[in-house]
């Protein structure tokens, strides 16, 4: 277990509040991190705060996030941030290519140079995507797999999370193309169990937000070693 607090980046996300509550649920000092501009902070203050968690809203610049790392002296640093290409566009209006790289690149490397330098060795916990180790097909995964490679030439230790769709009926951020995919997904799947392809079957199917958060939680507090978890290892978490 670790000894320290857990500072969660993106916590209030799908996986995010999962992890916060997977965290509290195992007794351990959690963070929540919520930007300070975020139209349902108050929201989520009073929920964290419920849970016993701590809400931080540390402006995403690096003196800042540095600066309160360095005064945490977290065990643990989870980054679980991104953008969906809906909310870029109504953001910023540019191209979504761009958002990837200020907000799933960007924030996620500047939290990481902040970890880092904050005088402790925190294990730094990363969601990212199936896929991220392999050939470069998107901007999306073009953002994963530089940031994986920024924190395994870290020296931090590392927890490196590859699921597939996340999804599921809890959602409340309706992705509908996601959720269409990953139902016709896991149909054909459970159909190529039904037909002998089990362990394929176990490997590429969706997880929700709960089951992903509490196997990020396990791995990262169970496991001393440096983790790069695939699909079937998080479903086995």
């Amino acid at each position: 277990m670790p000894t320290g607090p857990i500072f969660v980046a993106g916590a209030s996300g799908y996986t995010g509040r999962e992890v916060v509550r997977e965290c509290r649920a195992r007794g351990l000092e959690t963070v929540a991190h919520i930007r300070p501009d975020s139209r349902s902070l108050e929201q989520w203050r009073e929920r964290f705060t419920e849970l016993g968690a701590r809400v931080d809203t540390t402006p995403w610049t690096l003196p800042a996030m540095r600066a309160t790392l360095a005064a945490l002296q977290p065990a643990q640093v989870y980054s679980l941030l991104g953008t969906t290409r809906a909310r870029g566009k109504s953001k910023t209006g540019s191209a979504v290519a761009d958002d990837y790289e200020s907000v799933d690149y960007g924030l996620s490397v500047m939290l990481l140079e902040a970890a880092v330098r904050c005088g402790r060795e925190p294990r730094f916990v990363y969601l990212s995507a199936m896929g991220a180790g392999g050939r470069v097909l998107n901007a999306y995964m073009d953002v994963r797999k530089r940031v994986e490679a920024a924190i395994s030439g870290s020296g931090l230790p590392y927890v490196i999370a590859r699921p597939g769709f996340i999804t599921g009926s809890d959602r409340d951020e309706w992705r509908a193309g996601e959720r269409i995919a990953a139902t016709i997904s896991d149909g054909a799947l459970k159909l190529l169990g039904a037909l002998g392809a089990k362990r394929l079957a176990h490997r590429y199917v969706s997880m929700t937000g709960a089951e992903l958060g509490a196997a990020m939680v396990r791995l990262a507090c169970e496991t001393e070693a440096v983790v790069v978890a695939e699909v079937d290892d998080l479903k086995q978490a």
